[in-house]
């Protein structure tokens, strides 16, 4: 066993093939594109073999790293699913990933209610906005953000959302705000990831196109939000996450919660032999209950 590489380099390779990406291996494995590259060179090295090209246009892999891969990926997924075989004897853990603006604004608050509910399930949450791979780590369910396009997973939905122009009520009441054709007068923020885009919702709601520069741009719905209670502009999300920040007076729906646009895009996803497990039962009946009122 001595010729071994480690595992780390192993891993770091398998991903970076997987995702065609340094960037997006990095992010899987909570790691640094900079720390991933070293590895990879490391296990180049240690090889004696080019494994990938890189080159402007992306990553690929050379002719030794498509066998190389061919061998050692099913190596690492026999790992995987052997470590989880063991796991399904720890009655009391629990690895649940989220999408990180429903971890703070929606499922934190919440964990009180759960860890009271269940106190001898151990809890491991983490978060990011690339789904979980279920075949390479331990994670039990990922509570995914989007388009269920998942194939060979159980996808529940949570609940529905509405999704609404939020504000600061100062900035609401500097604009005057109380017409929809107000809005080419008021900076508004993109979040670039969202199900529901601007020029979504003013089609719905008015004969405006969306503008072709916004004020501000963020991939995450907390930053925005964080951005409207800041009075720097309107910010599209949903009343769901953005309950607290409402009921405390930070943010207000511009026009009323009557001009929303109802959407189901958050999921627990897990796969089918998951739900055997009796704290994974237990999550997901506590969740849709939290979810239904």
């Amino acid at each position: 066993m001595a010729s071994l590489p480690p595992v780390t380099n192993l891993m770091a390779f398998e991903a970076v093939a997987r995702r065609r990406s340094f960037a997006l291996a990095a992010a899987e494995l909570h790691l640094t594109a900079s720390a991933i590259s070293h590895q990879v060179a490391r296990l180049e090295a240690h090889l004696g073999v080019r494994l990938l090209e890189r080159s402007a246009h992306g990553v690929r892999l050379s002719a030794a790293g498509e066998q190389y891969l061919s061998r050692v990926g099913g190596a690492l997924s026999a790992i995987a699913a052997a470590t989880e075989d063991m796991r399904q004897g720890v009655a009391n853990s629990l690895y649940v990933h989220c999408s990180p603006s429903l971890a703070t604004l929606w499922l934190m608050p919440r964990l009180p209610s759960f860890a009271q509910a269940y106190p001898d399930i151990a809890l491991n949450l983490s978060a990011a906005h690339i789904h979980s791979d279920f075949a390479l780590g331990p994670v039990d369910l990922d509570i995914r953000y989007g388009v269920p396009r998942w194939p060979d997973l159980v996808v529940e939905p949570l609940f529905e959302e509405r999704i609404v122009p939020l504000a600061s009520p100062a900035l609401i009441r500097a604009h005057r705000l109380k017409r929809v054709d107000q809005l080419p007068g008021v900076p508004l923020i993109q979040s670039n990831v969202s199900v529901v885009q601007w020029s979504d919702w003013l089609g719905a709601y008015s004969d405006q196109r969306a503008p072709e520069r916004y004020s501000l741009r963020f991939d995450r719905a907390q930053m925005a939000m964080e951005a409207a209670i800041q009075g720097l502009g309107i910010a599209l999300e949903s009343a769901t996450l953005a309950g607290r920040h409402i009921a405390e007076g930070r943010l207000r729906p511009v026009f009323g919660l009557d001009k929303a646009m109802k959407v189901k895009a958050h999921f627990a996803v897990y796969p089918a032999r998951h739900a055997k497990r009796p704290p994974v039962e237990a999550f997901l009946a506590w969740i849709h209950g939290e979810a239904s009122k």
